[in-house]
């Protein structure tokens, strides 16, 4: 068992009292050997051995560790072992130190209560003999490995621990409880030498002398530490095995070989069977009866399997009857002996009645029914019963076990009771634990579990007896601390010992360059590393350990050096000279002339701190100085777009780049009978040739020719029509008169035309091809027809004129213009909406300024922040009326 322990650094490793500290007015020394080379008592050893120690040593120096320390304590006690008190120290098991009357007390208790225990069971009148043994070899166990004693060596007088000097003095230059000479006891193994350490606690080490050894087969010589000479040279063994016919074939090894285990063909003692079997296992017996005829030829050997002679045949000689009673002689072995009609009378297996049968060949019945008087194995039932039965009561038996607390319990018992199967489960001195033994008389046994006390590195450490740890304190340690400090020295700081707790504070000046350039002269205030835990006995649980983190430094004092100091707005030659750590901030007389977030336009304020830039000037942070923003700027944006359009950004005033226009525009095709409509963003990011194609509506153009009155049969083009002086339309060419008319090609008709020098353009629809044909004979027939009737003639004339009338406007264009005339009343009545608004928003800031100035002269500053608030609310959401689409 082992407890984690810690403890802050500057507490004392040392828990003596004053009679531990001072030696008849001498003080004591501190022994400080950090290392078993430094430590006298080990010297002589490892000028031997050499530097590297064993288990042994290392169980050496915890004893003096827990000594130096006064951490050693008696076990049966739990009272710290002072170093004039007298003590007691295990010597075949676990070198445990006890207190001397405290050994002597346990001692004899144990040895009563062994012979307690024995009388119990052995009387004087009845063994006597007995009684006397037990009670002249009655041992006792040592309170901690429970390792017996005889009763002789129950201790009496106070010895070293080498056991040469009785009631050593205190001595203040030595070890406690030593005599300060060599050890010079016989080491382990008995291999003839001596102990070379001064007299010390706990076992000693192994042998160090060199010597030489040969390996386990005895086949090579090495030069050996004594105590490590037994050793293998890892060769075949080769020695003679049992069989005295094959060597062992394993490798060097100690003890003696392993059976020969060669196999071959091997007969069984009688020699019927033959089997193959290991050399180590050649005798063997078959399962078959022998079967050889004895002396007598009559019978056969009913022996099995074995060697030498049958023998002489049992039934030769004198013979009897079953029973007994009657003797027969010269009767032949094979002949079958006659009964003698007698009661056999041969004892049966219950040992207490005979056999009532007659004289009879063969065993006697197993079963006794002889019924007889019985009673129980306590007593208090007797019945009669058949003699092959036992008597059993129900009673429990009421007497103590060997515990003295609990009864026997046992049904119908003997008073032979079995010792106490309880566990004690009584609490230990120690107060941490309970007895784990079975239910005892008499004290129990000390607590056998020991608590690790280490620093907190791990490397020093003791044990101490569980119930004794709260009065214990950490060991010192030699080890240097492994927290690096987390300041700026720690390069310089001088390094302390390992401990419990936090690190010391480091005591240099600080030094460190302060923003404004000037360095500081206070005591190291950096950072702290986090501490250890502090020593504690008792494990606290996971859940509520809190792991330390480290401790931030704290800042640097302000720098008093006079230092020139720019205005909250940092305008050029404003500068006033200051102290360092107290400059107060200031506004000059200029504007400010910060650029505005929309990156156009400049503040129109008077000098004032910026958020941007004004809560740091020169390196130091102005925490009296509340930052103002900039005025807002509420012009609307009036960045060229790109690509380039009419219309303007709907934001206002704003640093990016305008995003794309997204006004529909009409765009007719070529031929003017269908309207698209594109994004102004879209359609002007196009190439000339893009914006072309895109205006085309694919079809016909739909327009007139120039030179005639038909239209253009191309697909729907930009600019003039291809040829027109060569339409193949089909046109019908009249007289003047009207009277002839022939089907010509337009383009023959414009020839004629060109060739009769008339414009084409002046030509009408109604008039194009009349008049080029010349009229004839018939036409004068035809002119007195028509004015005999000269109001259906002009009637005809009119409705042909109505007809080659051209149209002054196409719907697609008139439906257009009907929708342009709607957007101008509706766009008018828009902009009278606005300036109402205008004028609304004007009267009603007015009035809130008014409110503005009546609230300041009444309320103060908190009236005037609320009304800013509400304001700048109201000044929002007009924002967000006048312009949505932000």
């Amino acid at each position: 068992m082992a407890f984690s322990t810690a403890h802050p650094l500057s507490s004392s490793s040392s828990s003596e009292d004053d009679d531990d500290s001072n030696y008849n007015g001498i003080r004591k020394p501190k022994l400080k050997a950090s290392t078993m080379e430094d430590d006298p008592i080990f010297r002589p050893y490892l000028q031997i051995h050499g530097t590297s120690p064993s288990h042994s040593l290392s169980k050496i120096q915890a004893f003096l560790l827990a000594s130096r320390s006064g951490a050693l304590a008696c076990l049966i006690c739990l009272e710290k072992v002072r170093h004039s008190h007298p003590i007691w120290a295990c010597k075949l098991g676990c070198y445990a130190i006890f207190h001397l009357p405290c050994i002597q007390n346990w001692a004899r208790q144990s040895s009563n209560l062994v012979v307690e225990r024995a009388m119990v069971r052995l009387s004087r009148d009845h063994f006597p003999e007995a009684a006397a043994f037990a009670l002249e070899n009655a041992n006792w166990h040592c309170p901690k490995c429970r390792i017996e004693y005889p009763k002789i060596l129950i201790p009496h007088t106070y010895v070293c621990y080498c056991g040469k000097l009785e009631n050593p003095t205190p001595d203040p230059w030595i070890v406690s409880h030593s005599c300060g000479e060599f050890c010079n006891l016989p080491l382990k193994g008995n291999c003839g030498h001596e102990c070379l350490l001064l007299c010390h606690p706990g076992p000693c080490p192994p042998c160090p002398r060199l010597i030489e050894s040969p390996c386990f087969c005895g086949s090579n010589l090495e030069v050996r530490r004594c105590s490590a000479k037994d050793f293998s040279c890892n060769k075949p063994c080769s020695k003679l095995l049992a069989c005295g016919l094959h060597q062992c074939q394993e490798n060097c090894h100690n003890g003696s070989c392993t059976p020969c285990q060669k196999k071959g063909i091997h007969q069984c003692m009688c020699g019927k069977v033959k089997e193959e079997r290991a050399c180590s296992d050649k005798i063997f017996r078959c399962e078959n009866p022998c079967g050889r005829e004895l002396d007598c030829k009559k019978h056969v050997c009913s022996k099995g399997c074995h060697s030498g002679s049958c023998g002489v045949c049992e039934l030769q000689g004198k013979m009897t009857c079953p029973c007994g009673n009657k003797e027969y002689k010269g009767i032949a072995c094979d002949a079958l002996v006659p009964s003698c009609g007698a009661t056999c009378e041969r004892m049966l297996n219950c040992g207490f009645h005979r056999c009532p049968e007659r004289c009879h060949h063969g065993p006697c019945v197993d079963t006794c029914r002889i019924v007889m008087t019985k009673s129980c194995r306590c007593g208090s039932l007797r019945k009669q019963v058949p003699c092959y039965q036992s008597v059993v009561c129900e009673r429990k038996c009421q007497i103590e076990r060997d515990c003295g607390r609990h009864a026997c319990k046992r049904r119908c018992c003997d008073g032979d009771c079995p010792p106490c199967s309880e566990i004690c489960d009584r609490k230990l001195r120690c107060r941490n634990h309970k007895c784990p033994s079975r239910c005892h008389r008499g004290a129990c046994a000390p607590c056998p579990l020991m608590v690790s006390i280490s620093c907190f590195c791990g490397y020093t450490h003791f044990e101490v007896p569980c119930g004794t740890e709260s009065e214990q304190k950490p060991p010192k340690c030699p080890k240097s601390c492994h927290i690096t400090p987390l300041c700026r020295h720690a390069s310089k700081c001088k390094p302390h010992k390992c401990h419990y707790g936090a690190c010391p504070r480091c005591r240099l000046i600080c030094e460190e360059q302060l923003p404004c350039g000037h360095n500081c002269q206070q005591r190291c205030h950096g950072p702290v590393p986090a501490p250890n835990p502090e020593f504690t006995l008792k494990p606290k649980k996971k859940k509520s350990i809190q792991q330390s983190c480290e401790t931030p430094g704290s800042p640097c004092s302000p720098c008093q050096e006079i230092v020139l100091r720019q205005c909250l707005g940092q305008h050029i030659g404003t500068e006033q000279m200051m102290v360092c750590s107290n400059r107060t901030p200031f506004s000059c007389s200029n504007l400010c002339g910060n650029l505005l977030q929309c990156r156009n336009h400049y503040c129109q304020k008077s000098c004032h701190a910026i958020i941007d830039r004004s809560l740091i000037l020169d390196g130091y942070a102005i925490s009296n100085v509340t930052p103002e923003s900039c005025e807002e700027c509420t012009l609307p944006c009036q960045k060229e777009r790109s690509p380039a359009c009419p219309h303007p950004c709907p934001l206002p005033c704003h640093v990016k780049n305008c995003p794309p226009c997204k006004v529909l525009i009409k765009r007719s095709c070529h031929c003017g009978t269908m309207v698209h409509v594109f994004e102004c963003a879209l359609y002007n990011s196009m190439f000339e040739e893009e914006q072309q194609q895109a205006r085309s509506c694919g079809g016909p153009c739909h327009r007139k020719l120039p030179n005639c009155t038909h239209l253009c049969p191309e697909t729907c083009h930009p600019g003039k029509c291809p040829s027109p002086e060569k339409c193949s339309k089909k046109v019908t060419v009249r007289c003047v008169c009207l009277h002839l008319k022939k089907q010509w090609l337009c383009h023959d008709v414009q020839a004629a035309c060109c060739n009769s020098k008339h414009d084409m353009r002046e030509i009408s629809r109604s008039q194009f091809g009349i008049g080029l044909l010349p009229c004839t004979s018939e036409c004068d027939i035809a002119c007195k027809k028509k004015t005999t009737n000269p109001e259906v003639h002009q009637r005809k004339i009119t409705m042909m004129e109505d007809k080659a009338k051209p149209a002054l406007l196409p719907k697609g264009r008139k439906r257009r213009e009907h929708k342009q005339e709607i957007k101008r009343s509706s766009k008018l009545e828009k902009q009278v909406f606005q300036v109402i608004t205008l004028t609304a928003q004007k009267w009603l800031l007015i009035a809130t300024m008014v409110v503005l100035l009546l609230v300041f002269a009444y309320f103060g500053y908190h009236g005037l922040f609320w009304l800013s608030d509400w304001m700048n609310e109201v000044e929002a959401r007009r924002l967000k009326n006048r312009y949505p689409r932000i």
